[in-house]
Protein backbone atom coordinates (compact mmCIF):
# COMPACT_ATOMS: atom_id res chain seq x y z
CA UNK A 1 0.00 0.00 0.00
CA UNK A 2 2.78 2.16 0.98
CA UNK A 3 4.80 1.29 -2.21
CA UNK A 4 1.77 2.13 -3.76
CA UNK A 5 0.88 5.39 -3.02
CA UNK A 6 4.99 6.35 -3.30
CA UNK A 7 4.60 5.73 -6.49
CA UNK A 8 1.21 7.66 -7.39
CA UNK A 9 2.64 10.86 -5.56
CA UNK A 10 6.09 10.30 -7.99
CA UNK A 11 3.95 9.90 -11.43
CA UNK A 12 2.15 13.07 -9.90
CA UNK A 13 5.22 14.63 -9.42
CA UNK A 14 6.62 13.61 -12.82
CA UNK A 15 3.28 14.52 -14.57
CA UNK A 16 3.54 18.16 -13.04
CA UNK A 17 7.06 18.62 -13.46
CA UNK A 18 6.46 17.55 -17.55
CA UNK A 19 3.39 20.24 -17.59
CA UNK A 20 6.08 22.83 -15.90
CA UNK A 21 8.80 21.70 -18.46
CA UNK A 22 5.57 22.02 -20.86
CA UNK A 23 4.68 25.71 -19.90
CA UNK A 24 8.27 26.52 -20.43
CA UNK A 25 9.19 25.43 -23.37
CA UNK A 26 5.72 27.03 -24.83
CA UNK A 27 6.54 30.56 -23.23
CA UNK A 28 10.06 29.88 -25.00
CA UNK A 29 8.45 29.63 -28.41
CA UNK A 30 5.94 32.19 -27.56
CA UNK A 31 8.70 35.15 -26.58
CA UNK A 32 9.64 35.53 -30.29
CA UNK A 33 5.87 35.44 -31.22
CA UNK A 34 5.47 38.23 -28.71
CA UNK A 35 8.02 40.25 -29.50
CA UNK A 36 7.30 40.34 -32.89
CA UNK A 37 3.95 41.24 -31.69
CA UNK A 38 5.27 44.25 -29.49
CA UNK A 39 7.05 45.38 -32.69
CA UNK A 40 4.99 45.26 -34.98
CA UNK A 41 2.66 47.28 -32.52
CA UNK A 42 5.76 49.99 -32.40
CA UNK A 43 5.88 50.30 -36.69
CA UNK A 44 1.96 50.63 -36.11
CA UNK A 45 2.39 53.72 -34.26
CA UNK A 46 5.33 55.09 -35.74
CA UNK A 47 3.26 54.69 -38.85
CA UNK A 48 0.38 56.56 -37.48
CA UNK A 49 2.53 59.34 -35.90
CA UNK A 50 4.06 59.54 -39.21
CA UNK A 51 0.74 59.80 -41.07
CA UNK A 52 -0.46 62.37 -39.08
CA UNK A 53 2.43 64.23 -39.49
CA UNK A 54 2.48 64.48 -43.02
CA UNK A 55 -1.50 65.25 -42.92
CA UNK A 56 -0.40 68.31 -40.67
CA UNK A 57 2.08 69.60 -43.04
CA UNK A 58 -0.37 69.11 -45.65
CA UNK A 59 -3.14 71.45 -44.15
CA UNK A 60 -0.72 73.48 -43.23
CA UNK A 61 0.67 73.95 -47.02
CA UNK A 62 -3.51 73.71 -48.18
CA UNK A 63 -3.65 76.84 -45.38
CA UNK A 64 -0.85 78.51 -46.74
CA UNK A 65 -2.14 78.54 -50.07
CA UNK A 66 -5.54 79.38 -49.78
CA UNK A 67 -3.93 82.38 -47.55
CA UNK A 68 -2.14 83.47 -51.12
CA UNK A 69 -4.32 82.88 -53.41
CA UNK A 70 -6.89 85.40 -51.46
CA UNK A 71 -3.96 88.22 -51.05
CA UNK A 72 -3.09 87.57 -55.12
CA UNK A 73 -7.06 87.76 -55.40
CA UNK A 74 -7.89 91.20 -52.89
CA UNK A 75 -4.62 93.08 -54.47
CA UNK A 76 -5.51 92.24 -58.19
CA UNK A 77 -8.92 93.64 -57.25
CA UNK A 78 -7.33 96.61 -55.52
CA UNK A 79 -5.24 97.26 -58.38
CA UNK A 80 -8.22 96.94 -60.92
CA UNK A 81 -9.83 99.32 -59.04
CA UNK A 82 -7.31 102.06 -58.78
CA UNK A 83 -6.96 102.02 -62.48
CA UNK A 84 -10.81 102.22 -63.07
CA UNK A 85 -10.74 105.05 -60.54
CA UNK A 86 -7.67 106.42 -62.36
CA UNK A 87 -9.48 106.10 -65.84
CA UNK A 88 -12.40 107.46 -64.36
CA UNK A 89 -11.05 110.73 -63.51
CA UNK A 90 -8.92 110.95 -66.65
CA UNK A 91 -12.51 111.07 -68.08
CA UNK A 92 -13.90 113.41 -66.35
CA UNK A 93 -10.88 115.81 -67.54
CA UNK A 94 -11.79 115.21 -71.05
CA UNK A 95 -15.75 115.60 -70.58
CA UNK A 96 -14.10 119.08 -69.22
CA UNK A 97 -11.75 119.83 -72.15
CA UNK A 98 -14.28 119.00 -74.72
CA UNK A 99 -16.86 121.31 -73.01
CA UNK A 100 -13.81 124.07 -73.16
CA UNK A 101 -12.95 123.43 -76.95
CA UNK A 102 -17.12 123.98 -77.83
CA UNK A 103 -16.75 127.10 -76.26
CA UNK A 104 -13.70 128.77 -78.06
CA UNK A 105 -15.49 128.80 -81.83
CA UNK A 106 -18.44 130.54 -80.11
CA UNK A 107 -16.33 132.85 -77.92
CA UNK A 108 -14.20 133.78 -80.87
CA UNK A 109 -17.38 134.31 -83.77
CA UNK A 110 -18.03 136.67 -80.49
CA UNK A 111 -15.28 138.85 -80.32
CA UNK A 112 -14.83 138.69 -84.36
CA UNK A 113 -18.12 140.90 -84.47
CA UNK A 114 -16.28 143.51 -82.36
CA UNK A 115 -12.67 143.23 -83.74
CA UNK A 116 -12.59 142.12 -86.75
CA UNK A 117 -9.16 143.30 -87.37
CA UNK A 118 -7.40 140.72 -85.11
CA UNK A 119 -7.32 137.67 -88.08
CA UNK A 120 -3.78 136.86 -86.24
CA UNK A 121 -5.19 136.25 -82.73
CA UNK A 122 -8.58 133.97 -84.18
CA UNK A 123 -5.66 132.44 -86.18
CA UNK A 124 -3.93 131.63 -83.00
CA UNK A 125 -6.26 130.58 -81.20
CA UNK A 126 -7.99 127.70 -83.70
CA UNK A 127 -4.98 126.52 -84.25
CA UNK A 128 -4.33 125.97 -80.59
CA UNK A 129 -7.67 124.48 -80.12
CA UNK A 130 -7.37 122.39 -83.05
CA UNK A 131 -3.96 121.08 -81.53
CA UNK A 132 -5.51 120.16 -78.03
CA UNK A 133 -8.01 118.26 -79.30
CA UNK A 134 -5.64 116.19 -81.81
CA UNK A 135 -3.17 115.71 -78.23
CA UNK A 136 -2.78 111.93 -77.92
CA UNK A 137 -0.58 111.39 -75.10
CA UNK A 138 -0.73 113.18 -71.39
CA UNK A 139 2.31 115.48 -72.11
CA UNK A 140 1.34 116.10 -75.54
CA UNK A 141 -2.44 117.49 -73.99
CA UNK A 142 -0.32 119.10 -71.75
CA UNK A 143 1.59 121.38 -73.90
CA UNK A 144 -1.62 121.88 -75.67
CA UNK A 145 -3.63 122.77 -73.07
CA UNK A 146 -0.86 125.65 -72.09
CA UNK A 147 -0.61 126.75 -75.62
CA UNK A 148 -4.71 127.48 -75.73
CA UNK A 149 -4.52 129.31 -72.46
CA UNK A 150 -2.21 131.51 -73.60
CA UNK A 151 -3.90 131.97 -76.65
CA UNK A 152 -7.12 132.70 -75.15
CA UNK A 153 -5.18 135.03 -72.76
CA UNK A 154 -4.11 137.46 -75.81
CA UNK A 155 -7.90 137.54 -77.04
CA UNK A 156 -8.78 138.35 -73.60
CA UNK A 157 -6.39 141.43 -73.90
CA UNK A 158 -7.38 142.14 -77.22
CA UNK A 159 -11.75 142.52 -76.16
CA UNK A 160 -9.87 145.00 -73.45
CA UNK A 161 -9.79 147.56 -76.86
CA UNK A 162 -13.37 146.68 -77.56
CA UNK A 163 -15.94 148.46 -74.86
CA UNK A 164 -18.66 147.31 -76.94
CA UNK A 165 -17.41 143.99 -76.63
CA UNK A 166 -17.00 144.01 -73.00
CA UNK A 167 -20.42 145.14 -72.23
CA UNK A 168 -21.68 142.38 -74.50
CA UNK A 169 -24.08 140.11 -72.98
CA UNK A 170 -23.00 136.92 -75.06
CA UNK A 171 -19.76 137.96 -74.55
CA UNK A 172 -19.82 137.89 -70.68
CA UNK A 173 -22.05 134.56 -70.50
CA UNK A 174 -19.02 132.91 -72.47
CA UNK A 175 -16.66 134.20 -70.69
CA UNK A 176 -17.99 132.94 -67.65
CA UNK A 177 -18.92 129.39 -68.84
CA UNK A 178 -15.14 129.32 -70.04
CA UNK A 179 -14.22 130.54 -66.58
CA UNK A 180 -15.91 127.31 -65.24
CA UNK A 181 -14.95 125.11 -67.70
CA UNK A 182 -10.98 125.77 -66.62
CA UNK A 183 -12.07 125.73 -63.20
CA UNK A 184 -13.22 122.39 -63.35
CA UNK A 185 -10.64 120.95 -65.21
CA UNK A 186 -8.04 121.91 -62.34
CA UNK A 187 -10.71 120.10 -60.14
CA UNK A 188 -10.40 117.62 -62.48
CA UNK A 189 -7.27 117.54 -62.94
CA UNK A 190 -6.21 117.41 -59.11
CA UNK A 191 -8.43 114.48 -58.97
CA UNK A 192 -7.17 112.62 -61.71
CA UNK A 193 -3.74 113.00 -59.79
CA UNK A 194 -4.49 112.00 -56.95
CA UNK A 195 -5.58 108.84 -58.06
CA UNK A 196 -3.15 107.95 -60.28
CA UNK A 197 -0.85 108.78 -56.98
CA UNK A 198 -2.59 106.29 -54.78
CA UNK A 199 -2.28 103.79 -57.82
CA UNK A 200 1.40 104.18 -58.30
CA UNK A 201 2.60 103.62 -54.49
CA UNK A 202 0.85 100.57 -54.34
CA UNK A 203 2.05 99.39 -57.70
CA UNK A 204 5.77 100.15 -56.02
CA UNK A 205 5.01 98.74 -52.50
CA UNK A 206 6.17 95.15 -51.79
CA UNK A 207 5.31 93.09 -52.30
CA UNK A 208 2.41 93.95 -54.44
CA UNK A 209 5.03 94.86 -56.89
CA UNK A 210 5.78 91.26 -57.16
CA UNK A 211 2.27 90.20 -58.41
CA UNK A 212 1.36 93.87 -60.39
CA UNK A 213 4.68 93.06 -62.87
CA UNK A 214 3.25 89.77 -63.41
CA UNK A 215 0.09 90.72 -64.17
CA UNK A 216 1.12 93.14 -66.47
CA UNK A 217 0.18 96.37 -64.50
CA UNK A 218 2.02 99.58 -65.14
CA UNK A 219 2.58 103.07 -63.54
CA UNK A 220 0.08 105.90 -64.94
CA UNK A 221 1.41 109.96 -65.74
CA UNK A 222 0.12 112.75 -63.93
CA UNK A 223 -1.21 115.41 -65.63
CA UNK A 224 1.46 118.39 -64.92
CA UNK A 225 0.07 121.47 -66.46
CA UNK A 226 2.48 123.86 -67.73
CA UNK A 227 3.55 126.40 -64.80
CA UNK A 228 2.10 129.59 -66.68
CA UNK A 229 -1.32 127.43 -66.99
CA UNK A 230 -1.59 126.27 -63.20
CA UNK A 231 -3.23 129.48 -62.35
CA UNK A 232 -6.23 130.76 -64.34
CA UNK A 233 -5.59 134.45 -65.16
CA UNK A 234 -7.93 137.34 -63.43
CA UNK A 235 -9.66 138.96 -66.75
CA UNK A 236 -11.65 141.79 -66.18
CA UNK A 237 -14.20 143.05 -68.39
Amino acid sequence: MLTHEISRLDQQRSFEMTQKIHKLFNYQLEIPRLRHNEQQCDSARDDKKLTFTHMSLLWILIGVLIVLGLWLILSYNGLISLRNRSDEAWSDIEVQMKRRYDLIPNLINTVKGYATHEASVFEQVTKARASAMGAQTLEEHAQAEGMLTNTLKSLFAVSENYPALQASQNFLELQHELRDAEDKIQAARRFYNGNVRVYNTSLQSFPVNMMAKSFAFTAKEFFNMPENEKVVPEVKF
